[in-house]
């Protein structure tokens, strides 16, 4: 599976609806090079640290932005993790990555389980989700999380227990932890035998830096700070045969 991660410039000053449009075409040029899969990054549309704003770009999951990247999905004939929205539901709102199918059918909705508090106000406006989510695309389980989760690698083993073999993390690191990035996203490949793509924000309070390594850790890809786009192969193959070859995960005892 080809995938394209679009490490999109997010300016605080930009209009929503010009970084739409922006992002739009940016999806529409990767659909056109053959990507199988494009990922944008998480709270693109709004930007994560606009937290004042997050109430007011709140929306359902039939909502505008996700009833918009469904049509692109199915416009483009491309699988499409629209990055994260701020969902609105009847207890409150999440931070909510999205995954449609070629034909614009949603397949997968992750609510951040966890959230940022230090230095943020994350924690404080929105709810924490509670689901492990994965969703099967061209015969490949793929298990979501957003940024912060990646400091959790209980969540990506039980995506593995759910039959992961890839993560898509979706994200918007800030520059002053590039060693964590780095390394934990590297980690979670190599302790669960897992390809994974990480796909960053870039601008002025965004580390970028997006990535992605194979199921035994080593680099198919990554970008600097600057705004790009990450093309990699995602081989399930390869995957399982790493598992077959190196059973770690049998030895498992808790």
């Amino acid at each position: 599976m080809r995938v394209a991660a679009i490490q999109l410039a997010v300016e605080p000053d930009e209009p929503a609806g010009e970084r739409r449009e922006r992002a739009f075409a940016l999806v529409r040029e990767e659909a056109r090079r053959g990507a199988g899969l494009v990922v944008l990054p998480e709270l693109w549309p709004g930007g994560f640290l606009a937290f004042d704003g997050y109430a007011e770009v709140a929306e359902p999951l039939e909502g505008p932005t996700a009833t918009a990247l469904a049509a692109l999905a199915r416009e483009c004939g491309v699988a499409l993790c629209g990055g994260s929205i701020v969902e609105r539901r009847a207890e409150g709102l999440y931070n909510t990555a999205l995954l449609f199918g070629r034909d614009g059918t949603r397949l997968a909705a992750y609510r951040k389980i966890h959230l940022w508090s230090y230095d943020s106000r994350e924690a404080e406006l929105l709810r924490p989700g509670t689901d492990v989510v994965t969703a099967a695309l061209d015969g490949v389980t793929i298990g979501l999380a957003t940024c912060f989760d990646l400091r959790f690698p209980e969540l990506f083993r039980a995506l593995v227990d759910a039959g992961a073999e890839a993560f898509v993390v979706v994200s918007a690191w800030p520059p002053p932890r590039m060693t964590a990035w780095t390394t934990m996203v590297r980690a979670r490949a190599i302790e669960n035998q897992a390809a994974i793509v990480a796909c960053n924000c870039a601008g002025p309070s965004y580390l970028g830096a997006s990535r992605a390594h194979d199921a035994w850790g080593m680099t198919l890809g990554e970008l600097s700070e600057r705004p790009g786009v990450l093309r990699v192969e995602f081989d399930a193959d390869a995957v399982r045969a790493a598992r077959a070859g190196f059973p770690i995960l049998s030895a498992r005892r808790l």
